[in-house]
């Protein structure tokens, strides 16, 4: 699996605070400046196989805190219409999930997680209500990633993630693609183009062939 990790203007904000003796370059740092964008994809898919999308009509609330659910605030509202506006400008067409589509995607807003660095060995349980396949019609399927490390921290996180619904066989969901969003203000609706077109921007390859 490949991942690609982009620290917005992080970087750029180091540097300059590394040269002024008067500030502290963590400290110091923005919000923006904070947020880091990783997006995983799966190395043998071909994304321009895939036409058509359909995209949960609310989002998953996944805490360790609390009980799992689902809400549709203003906030997850502009989330969804930017994830499939992304989309579709890649060439995908969104249908409903009745149309049995190609692709689905799964939208997660995830609250309280703590520290810890994990390996998964390739099959991913879901918290709660994060990974549904009787939502998109697969009664009895999970869900699988490609083997790959991954880290969280205690803080409030967005994830996206696109399963592959084209190929389902053997009672397994392949996703394909994840996007994960951290940092300072992701939870902040001012914040939600930016961060989309962030990891739309460095998933050049995710888009369909018409």
């Amino acid at each position: 699996m490949k991942r690609v990790m982009l620290l917005m203007s992080a970087a750029l904000g180091l540097v300059l605070s590394f040269s002024s003796c008067g500030k502290d370059p963590l400290k110091d740092m923005t919000e923006e400046e904070s947020r880091i964008y990783v997006t995983n994809r799966a190395d043998s898919v071909d994304f321009t196989s895939y036409k058509t999308f359909s995209i949960v009509d609310s989002v998953a609330v996944a805490s360790n805190s609390n009980n799992d659910e689902r809400a549709l605030t203003d906030y997850d509202k502009k989330l969804i219409a930017d994830v499939t506006q992304s989309l579709t400008a890649r060439g995908y067409t969104q249908v409903s999930r009745a149309a049995k589509p190609d692709l689905a995607v799964n939208l997660t807003r995830i609250d309280n997680t703590y520290s810890a660095v994990y390996y998964d060995p390739g099959y991913w349980s879901g918290i709660g209500g994060y990974f549904d396949p009787f939502y998109w019609g697969y009664p009895g399927y999970g869900y699988y990633w490609p083997t790959y490390y991954q880290v969280y921290q205690k803080e409030r996180a967005v994830s996206i993630d696109i399963v592959d619904l084209k190929n389902a066989k053997n009672n397994q969901l392949v996703a394909v693609w994840n996007a994960m969003l951290r940092g300072s203000g992701v939870w902040n609706i001012s914040n939600v183009d930016s961060m989309v077109s962030a990891v739309f921007a460095q998933s050049t390859y995710l888009k369909a062939n018409n």
